[in-house]
């Protein structure tokens, strides 16, 4: 969910990411765009140049000037390519299993080294352009892991009508406070602690919402489940709104 940073081996498969330019075209994209993420992780954002980024890329600076004009054309860039990848959060079982999943990925990024990913996180509040490409991404990163509370609605392990982004939010906030606000040493208790936490929450109504029809989409037979809430009892679910004592799929 991290933005810009390689999902881990073994996600699961998605639908095939968006196509891009191919040939020559695409392998300049790629160098480019694989300079900008070194030099930012390696010297951060007030180094950045275009002029670095070509050297380090071994293309023309005419050809990045021309085609990204300047260092906030070129983070928008990297933060496009980024949503192009098929990345799917893990299906575990369980709500609590999959938001801890989310966590540890997300908490191997933030602390990975060079610090890539902390390093365009910060560089989006210098650039307004590089601020809409973080926004755009994000939506899209929780757009894909809304997936996460409408399957745990269908097992039972949630109320109907639970809000999924501010279940998501409430899950991942912890690890971005303490990793790139407070920058603390990475706790490796605390992904599973968050997840935890937000999942018991959850499970009791904490982020149960009122609006039935709010991010309708269909489950696996067909009939409307909102991520943010069901319009119709789901598998495991009774009639008067609340989980069953007999959760299933």
């Amino acid at each position: 969910m991290t933005p810009a940073v390689p999902p881990p081996e073994g996600s699961p498969a998605a639908p095939p990411p968006r196509r891009r330019p191919g040939g020559r075209t695409g392998r300049i994209r790629a160098q480019v765009l694989d300079a900008v993420r070194a030099e930012l992780g390696e010297r951060g954002y007030d180094e950045l140049t275009l002029d670095a980024v070509a050297a380090r890329a071994g293309v023309h600076r005419a050809t990045v000037y021309r085609r990204w004009r300047d260092v906030g054309g070129l983070l928008a860039d990297v933060f496009e390519a980024a949503g192009d990848d098929d990345w799917q959060p893990q299906d575990t079982g369980s709500l609590q299993g999959d938001l801890a999943a989310l966590n540890h990925e997300n908490q191997a990024a933030l602390t990975a080294r060079p610090p890539i990913a902390a390093a365009l996180i910060a560089a989006s509040f210098r650039s307004e352009e590089a601020a809409r490409g973080v926004r755009r991404l994000w939506e899209d990163r929780y757009a894909r892991c809304e997936v996460i509370v409408s399957r745990a609605v269908r097992r039972g392990e949630l109320p109907p009508h639970t809000d999924a982004r501010r279940l998501l939010i409430a899950a991942t906030a912890p690890l971005y406070h303490q990793l790139v606000l407070l920058r603390t040493p990475p706790d490796p208790h605390l992904p599973d602690h968050a997840a935890r936490t937000a999942a018991l929450a959850a499970s009791a109504g904490a982020f149960a919402t009122s609006d039935p029809e709010k991010f309708l989409l269909p489950d696996a037979s067909g009939r409307d489940v909102s991520v943010g809430g069901v319009a119709a009892p789901a598998s495991g679910a009774a009639a008067d709104g609340h989980p069953s004592d007999q959760p299933g799929r």
